[in-house]
């Protein structure tokens, strides 16, 4: 999760990643941070995110971003 958060932090230094539960519903996160954001785990992790891991409920919060670098990582 360390890894995560310090990705997050570089993105959008400005958010509570903690705290914050509806990152893409609430608009926290726009398109750019999602783009930004899933080259870096792409990189970070070893892992491909394709489009249709491009889901709302995906990158919501920190915990579901993890969830889902965890279960690409498991296939």
């Amino acid at each position: 999760m360390e890894e995560l958060m310090a990705i997050l932090e570089e993105i959008r230094p400005d958010v509570d990643f903690e705290t914050e539960k509806f990152l893409v519903k609430d608009g926290i996160l726009d398109s750019f941070d999602i783009i930004s954001l899933v080259g870096a785990l792409n990189e970070e992790y070893d892992i491909e995110i394709q489009p249709v891991d491009l889901v709302p409920e995906n990158f919501n919060s920190a915990e579901a971003i993890l969830a889902l670098v965890t279960r690409l990582q498991d296939e």
